[in-house]
């Protein structure tokens, strides 16, 4: 595959993998926009290892301590502040995945992937980030985050799984609604994603598994090296403008671009 579309391809998924603009719907857009060939599975998969490593590699504190629980919680011992993470993202990822299986066994995963579905999940899914955000109130951090809130989280999340919504738009959502600030809704979307990805990259792997081919091979660390350096700019970037700014910048791109590819699909 072309060195320049693999740089693009990575750039899509890296940039929007975590910001709330939907990184599936711009990667479903993105061969229309340049004319080419779906990517394929085996590079979906390569790009969202990349933006793995860039999440864990941001939170690895986090990562260090969910990690650490995962242990306590084999071991016996629930009351640790790790164990507590490692157990609550867990059952934060279940709906998704659930969601996710269902999707995939009933076709409708494919059935998603149209133009219009992505235009109208941008615009409204626009809208409700802009609501939640503006009335949600400030009142909680992540030692705050409860089973309850963990299981709201992940229906919140399994919703994402409509293209065009975006993951971490719908669980900063979500976060916000439940009283969580800017900078925490964040950082629990972040934390949260870090499970879904594996899972959705391990249930892709299934399909691209056995495909030998070291030109693919070649292409795919390629692009996972590049899409974890520009979701890792991506993710600092507004990790920091969230102490200063809103999410309202990234509702209008939402509203703009779902409007556009409305006008398209139905013209």
């Amino acid at each position: 595959m072309p060195i320049v579309y693999l740089l693009v391809l990575a750039l899509v998924q890296g940039l929007t993998e975590f910001l709330p603009v939907s990184s599936s719907a711009h990667l479903i857009l993105l061969p229309n926009l340049m004319g080419a060939g779906d990517q394929g599975l085996a590079l979906d998969v390569a790009v969202h290892v990349g933006t793995l490593f860039a999440v864990i590699l941001y939170f690895r504190k986090d990562v260090a301590l969910a990690i650490h629980g995962g242990v306590d919680v084999l071991r016996g011992n629930l009351k640790t502040d790790g164990a507590k993470l490692a157990v609550l993202l867990v059952i934060a990822t279940i709906p998704v995945v659930v969601a996710g299986l269902i999707l995939k066994v009933t076709g409708l995963a494919e059935a998603m992937r149209s133009i219009e579905v992505i235009g109208w999940a941008m615009l409204g899914f626009g809208i409700v980030l802009y609501w939640t955000d503006q009335r949600g109130e400030t009142m909680k951090n992540m030692r705050d985050w409860t089973i309850r809130d963990a299981i709201v989280l992940g229906l919140w999340q399994a919703l994402a799984l409509i293209p065009g919504t975006s993951r971490s738009g719908a669980t900063i959502s979500g976060a916000r609604m439940l009283g969580y600030g800017r900078e925490q809704a964040a950082r629990i979307s972040m934390l949260m994603s870090i499970p879904t990805i594996i899972a959705s990259g391990s249930l892709l792997s299934l399909d691209v598994v056995g495909q030998a081919d070291w030109a693919l091979a070649k292409d795919a660390a390629i692009a996972a090296a590049m899409a974890f350096i520009a979701a890792l700019f991506a993710l600092t970037l507004m990790m920091r403008l969230l102490r200063s700014i809103s999410f309202t910048p990234y509702v209008v791109y939402r509203i703009v671009l779902g409007g556009v590819l409305i006008v398209i699909a139905y013209t």
